[in-house]
């Protein structure tokens, strides 16, 4: 089985430059090629621990705009930036949906997820919890996401995957899947980019 090195150049990097993650550098490199965070936009950020999207997404939107995260684990230390909040909590509950929106004062601008369920190694367990977070986070979507807004959202290559991707992409006007230069070697992740949501009416 191929290993990775958990400390390797994006980790030794995120260490030195600040950041709580070297996920960081995901979303530096698609914000960097698609412009989908402006000045001034409302952001969410799907299953945000340990804070390394939400420390990139605040950068983004700047003193004007405002960040939520929500994860079912607390951030920890507390990122000290006045346009970011991190909830605790699951993007299933109602009542996490609601506080979100309370924060946010409207709709979110764009939804981000670098969510993954905890892998056991046994396939279908693994599969299933991949479709049923996927399920999850597209399902929020006519609650949290305004009309005409943005979508960066991790996929794991799998059958369950893909049948969410076409759900996904069946909800924007545009959408493509990119690979990251951050992501690991051997990762089957990518990551869908959409624009352009259709609100339910």
């Amino acid at each position: 089985m191929a290993r990775y090195d958990r400390k390797d150049h994006f980790h030794q990097r995120a260490k030195r430059e600040g950041y709580r993650s070297r996920a960081a550098y995901k979303l530096l490199e698609i914000q960097r090629d698609e412009r989908l965070l402006r000045a001034g936009d409302r952001v969410v950020d799907i299953g945000c621990w340990p804070g390394g999207w939400l420390q990139v997404a605040s950068a983004a939107v700047g003193a004007g705009g405002r960040v939520v995260g929500v994860d079912r684990d607390a951030i920890d230390p507390p990122l000290e930036t006045p346009n970011v909040t991190a909830l605790v909590g699951d993007i299933t509950d109602r009542v996490v949906v609601q506080q979100i929106l309370d924060v946010l004062g409207r709709p979110a601008d764009v939804v981000l997820s670098d969510a993954a369920p905890k892998l056991t190694g046994i396939r279908p367990v693994d599969r299933a919890a991949e479709e049923t977070l996927l399920d999850a986070i597209v399902g929020s979507l006519p609650d949290l996401l305004r009309d005409g807004g943005g979508l960066i959202l991790k996929i794991l290559e799998s059958p369950e995957a893909q049948t969410a991707l076409r759900r996904a992409r069946k909800s924007f006007a545009r959408a493509k899947t990119v690979k990251t230069v951050a992501s690991r070697k051997g990762t089957s992740e990518r990551y869908l980019v959409a624009r352009g949501f259709r609100a339910p009416a």
